[in-house]
C-alpha cells in the first residue's frame, strides 16, 4: 500500500499518536494579518477525518488505545489555543 504524499506533507503525527495539521496556509491570508500569526502553530485534526486520513498514511505510527484522539481532545486544545 502506497502512502498518500499529499497528506504525508499536511499531515504530522505526534509521539502519542495524534494528527496535526495547519488550519490554513497562512501566505495565502492577506487579507487579516492578525489570524495569519493566529494561526501559525499545528491544530489537531477533527476526529471525524482521523480514519480517512489514516486510511492515506498506512505506515505512520498507530495510535495506542490509551491516546486514541476524541473530540474532548480536540474542543480541549482549542480551548487552550484562544486562552494563550
Amino acid at each position: 500500500m502506497k502512502t498518500h504524499k499529499g497528506t504525508a506533507k499536511r499531515v504530522r503525527v505526534t509521539a502519542t499518536g495524534k494528527l496535526m495539521t495547519r488550519t490554513f496556509n497562512p501566505k495565502r491570508a492577506k487579507r487579516a494579518r492578525t489570524s495569519m500569526y493566529d494561526n501559525r502553530e499545528d491544530r489537531a485534526v477533527h476526529p471525524t477525518l482521523v480514519d480517512a486520513i489514516r486510511k492515506n498514511l498506512p505506515y505512520a505510527k498507530a495510535t495506542p488505545a490509551r491516546h486514541k484522539q476524541t473530540a474532548s481532545d480536540v474542543t480541549h486544545e482549542a480551548t487552550e489555543a484562544t486562552e494563550a
